[in-house]
This record gives C-alpha cells, sequence and structure tokens, in this order.
C-alpha cells in the first residue's frame, strides 16, 4: 500500500501552493504590518489625547516588567528587559512634550513588538518532515504493540485509526472546508492535544490550519519543532495588558478574513479540572464574528466579489488517561474560585516525557476518540452540507442579515458580544452531546461517587486529605455501575451523548477496561482492586479529576 493510500480521506486541495496558510505565508511580512496598522489604528481612535494614550503605555509597561520578573520562560525573548527598559527611558524623555505624537510612536513599537511575537510562520519542507515525523512514529510505536480488538483477538493487521478514532459529521467538514472559511474550536485537556488535532487535520484531507497554540508549548522542544513549522502563532496567556490582547485579537480575526482555516481552544488552557469547558473565552471566539462582518464589508464596498462564510466546528477530544491530569487537578484545587495571574505547574513538560506517553499509549489497550460535531453558524445555528441553515419557515437565512444596519453592513460590538455569548453557549452544549464517554470515564465517576458517599459531612478538600484506606465490596459497586451505566447508554439512545465501543460490553469487562487505563501513567493509581477483588483508591484528587469528564450528564443522582 502507498504512503498515499493510507490517508482517511484525499486531500481536498491537492496542490500546497493553493493553501490558504501558503498563500498567506508568501506574504508575511505585509500580513504583520496590516495587523501592526489595524491594531494601532484601534489603539488610537480609543486613546484620543496625549494623558489616556500614555496611560495604557504605562500600564502596559508595568505588567510586562512585572511578568518578566514573576514568571519567566526560556522561550521568551533575550532581549525583553532591555526593549521594556528602553520604553521607559523613551516615557520619560516625552514628559515634557506637548504633543502626543511621541506616545503615538511608542505605543506602534509596542504593537510591532507584540505582532511579531504572535506571528507564526509556514514552511511547506519543515511541514512535510513534522507530518512524517508524527505519522511514522506513531505507526512504529503501534507496531511495535499488540494492538487488540474490543472482543480480545489481536488482529492481524492494525493502523493508526485503530488506536486513534475519528468520528462524527466528518462529510460535512470536507465539504464546507471547500466552501468556506472553517474555525475548529476543540475542548483541550492535554499538551498532545495540538500534534493530534493536526493529525487528524491531514487525515480528513484537509489543508494545514493556522493554530492559536500557547507559548507554553514552545518550552517543550518536540512541540516547538512542530509548532514552528506549521504557522502556529503564539499565545502568551501570561500577558494581560490591554494592547497585546488586542493585538492577538486583530491578527486572528485578519487571517480567518483572509480565508485560512483556523483552529483555537475556546476553553483558553487545558481542563484543569477534567470537565468539559462550560465557560469559554470570548476573545478570540468573537474574532471570526468580527472577521465575517468585515468580509460583508469588504464585500459591500467593491474591495472583493465573494464573501467566503465562516464556519465554526466543535470538536472533543477523549483520552482514556491524560499524562498531566496530575499536576493539573491540583492545579485547580488551589485556585478554585479564584481568578489569578497564569502560571506553569507542568512537570510533564518535556520531550521525554511525552515521549513515554506516548509509548505507554500505543503499547497498552487504550484509545484516544476525535468527535468531530456539526458545524455552526456565528450564532450558533446549524448548518448543512451547503453551509446553510433554515428558519422556521423554511427559508434560508442570509448570514450576511446578522450585521445589517439601515440598510448596511455595520460595525456593532455590543451586538457581536451578544453573538459570542449565543455562539459559546451552543458550542458548550454541543460539546457534551459529541464527548465520547470512555470505560476510564464511566469507572471513575462510579468510584469517586462512592467514596465520596461514605464521608458525607467532609468539605471537599478534607475528603482528599483522608489518609485510611477507602474500599467499595466489588458487588456494591457493580450493582451501582450497572445504574450509571443504563442512563448512559439511555442518553446515548436519545443523542445527548457519545459512547466508545468498549461501553458497549459486558458489564465487567467495562470495569476491567476502565481499572485498568485510568492513570495508566501514573505510579500511584486513582482506582484499582485490592487482593480480595473490591475497590480502592490510592490517588483520590485524580479519580477526582477523571470523575468530572461526566460532570453535566445530571448522573450525581444515581448514586
Amino acid at each position: 500500500m502507498s504512503r498515499k493510500s493510507r490517508r482517511m480521506f484525499p486531500p481536498i486541495v491537492p496542490k500546497a501552493r493553493e493553501w490558504p496558510v501558503v498563500r498567506l505565508s508568501r506574504h508575511r511580512a505585509e500580513f504583520i504590518e496590516e495587523v501592526i496598522e489595524e491594531s494601532y489604528a484601534r489603539h488610537i481612535k480609543k486613546h484620543s489625547t496625549k494623558a489616556s494614550l500614555r496611560e495604557e503605555i504605562e500600564t502596559t509597561m508595568y505588567r510586562e516588567r512585572m511578568r518578566i520578573k514573576g514568571v519567566p520562560w526560556k522561550v521568551d525573548p533575550p532581549d525583553q528587559k532591555e526593549f521594556w527598559n528602553n520604553i521607559k527611558k523613551q516615557l520619560v524623555d516625552s514628559a515634557a512634550e506637548k504633543s502626543q505624537q511621541k506616545e503615538q510612536e511608542i505605543m506602534r513599537s509596542i504593537i510591532s513588538r507584540f505582532t511579531n511575537e504572535i506571528a507564526g510562520n509556514f514552511n511547506r519542507t519543515r511541514y512535510r518532515l513534522a507530518r512524517s515525523l508524527v505519522t511514522n512514529g506513531f505507526r512504529r510505536l503501534l507496531n511495535a504493540s499488540k494492538l487488540k480488538t474490543i472482543t480480545g483477538a489481536i488482529t492481524g493487521k492494525h493502523t493508526l485509526l485503530d488506536k486513534i478514532q475519528i468520528t462524527g459529521e466528518l462529510e460535512q467538514l470536507r465539504a464546507l472546508a471547500s466552501k468556506g472559511t472553517i474555525v475548529m474550536v476543540p475542548t483541550h485537556f492535554s499538551n498532545i492535544d495540538s500534534v493530534l488535532v493536526a493529525w487528524v487535520i491531514y487525515e480528513l484531507g484537509l489543508p494545514p490550519f493556522i493554530y492559536g497554540a500557547g507559548l507554553n508549548l514552545f518550552n517543550i522542544g518536540i512541540f516547538a519543532y512542530f509548532m514552528n513549522s506549521v504557522g502556529a502563532y503564539k499565545v502568551d496567556r501570561r500577558k494581560k495588558n490591554a494592547v497585546y490582547l488586542e493585538t492577538l485579537k486583530t491578527y486572528s480575526t485578519l487571517s480567518i478574513q483572509k480565508g485560512c482555516h483556523s483552529l483555537f481552544f475556546p476553553g483558553g488552557t487545558r481542563s484543569r479540572s477534567g470537565k468539559i469547558e462550560n465557560a469559554l473565552k470570548m476573545g478570540l471566539l468573537g474574532t471570526a464574528i468580527e472577521a465575517q462582518r468585515k468580509t460583508y464589508q469588504d464585500l459591500e464596498n467593491g474591495i472583493i466579489e465573494e464573501a467566503q462564510k465562516v464556519y465554526i466546528v466543535p470538536v472533543t477530544l477523549n483520552y482514556n488517561f491524560v499524562l498531566e491530569a496530575p499536576i493539573l487537578i491540583r492545579g485547580y484545587l488551589e485556585s478554585k474560585g479564584q481568578e489569578r495571574f497564569y502560571y506553569d505547574l507542568d512537570e510533564y513538560s518535556n520531550s521525554y516525557k511525552i515521549f513515554t506517553f506516548l509509548l505507554k499509549f500505543f503499547t497498552k489497550d487504550a484509545q484516544i476518540s476525535v468527535s468531530v460535531g456539526r458545524a455552526l453558524n456565528l450564532v450558533g445555528n446549524p448548518v448543512d452540507e451547503h453551509g446553510d441553515c433554515y428558519d422556521k419557515h423554511g427559508n434560508i437565512i442570509d448570514s450576511k442579515e446578522y450585521f445589517m444596519s439601515e440598510g448596511k453592513v455595520t460595525e456593532n460590538p455590543q451586538r457581536e458580544q451578544e453573538y459570542t455569548r449565543m455562539l459559546s453557549k451552543v458550542i458548550v452544549k454541543e460539546f457534551h452531546i459529541i464527548n465520547r464517554v470512555m470505560a476510564s470515564h464511566l469507572v471513575a465517576f462510579v468510584g469517586f461517587r462512592l467514596f465520596r458517599k461514605q464521608f458525607p459531612k467532609l468539605d471537599l478538600y478534607n475528603f482528599f486529605r483522608l489518609e485510611e484506606d477507602l474500599v467499595i465490596p466489588y458487588e456494591e459497586y457493580l450493582a451501582n455501575f450497572q445504574i450509571v451505566k443504563s442512563e448512559v447508554l439511555l442518553l446515548h439512545s436519545k443523542g445527548k451523548v457519545g459512547i466508545s465501543d468498549e461501553i458497549k460490553l459486558p458489564d465487567s469487562e467495562v470495569i476491567d477496561i476502565g481499572i485498568t487505563n485510568v492513570g495508566l501513567y501514573q505510579v500511584v493509581r486513582p482506582i484499582t482492586m485490592n487482593k480480595e477483588g473490591n475497590i480502592i483508591s490510592s490517588d483520590l484528587t485524580s479519580l477526582f479529576y477523571y470523575h468530572n469528564r461526566m460532570d453535566g450528564y445530571d448522573l450525581e443522582k444515581l448514586i
């Protein structure tokens, strides 16, 4: 079998020079300058006086200097201290000037700095090499293992698609990617998500997407090479100043407006709690709506002849176990209820640990599932394979009408913010519908609820401090497991959640698979069986993390 024939689908754009991201990269310098000018114009419009502009610069400078002292990363530019010291000197020199021209020049300099830090680059040769390394690396790990089917029989031949299952609205996604611009919004649980989704995009025959990738990934050697090859733009979540955030949104808006398929994680960062995201970040999500409005304005003004539609595609990533689970849940419990400065406590952020995690995944009987949801328009209405959605009378809705006022397309920030809120609510609902329940999720949920039931008077944090041995008799566990599993199957039959194939197996087999896979990478296991065959836990916090994946389905009442 040839290398090309192994692909899940043929490419919808066979010639690489016609990929939108390649077209953008050919004019990278001009695009960066366009982002700078657009972002600069917004800030000048917002800060029309010298005092206001100076205050914004001083606030930005203060926050950046504090970030450099408090949260340094090895990927940070080596000259960042020098740059901000120079900004401070320029502000001092301009203090006596009556004109605000100097402040405008300083603002442009800061925006230029941020834009060049954010900007991605796409190199076709490096992209092909990175793609080959990922695909062949996955295959080698897979072929070194003994992949079993859910019946327990060893297959003669197996492929990556047996291990990494891609399900959902695949044909619709391919059809719409040929008609318009896709903005893919996946759930986010692990550092390997970005590489996984990039591989899925390739398997589906889609041209490469641009990525909004967390800068923390560029601290990890293997990911830094990959991200720098596929046009990923850098999102530094430590930077909370308004100038950076506005520049980041401008970069995203303009790239979508230019027809580049885009991907960002709407939850903002990996789920610390293990729950499916239920509160999305509005910033980058809103750039899809702004890009569509600006496209319609360009059409109305005769700048372009045809306006491509933007489609939002939710995706859920489903793992039996997550490499970073222990540190993520500890960070969540420490910060619960607090709005804190972003920091990185990732004990698993190096290439060696990522590799050993992948090795363990491919050599064990575990799976990853990627579920592609139905495409949505910019206010959250589902669209068909032609990209159309309909009103209650069966008439096609013209999405241009969403932006019309007094007969023309107009900018209305409040209206677009409301559209973003509407869209985010629908994405969260879609996440729960296309989520695929895996054995480890179900096993962890039942185990944690039963352990928690033994100590109803303890608050959650004191419960986690218990040092005594916790035991659930197997028969009690099995009886409750059967009840919860039956409810999950009922929800599945109503189209309210997905399930993995293993959930259809006999109860005792599902429990065995789940216990084997929960916390597979961990030395201290979240849930297991003792010598007597009863259920025990040695890590309640990690068990809580996996339990949380079932949050949102009202299953707690069953136990």
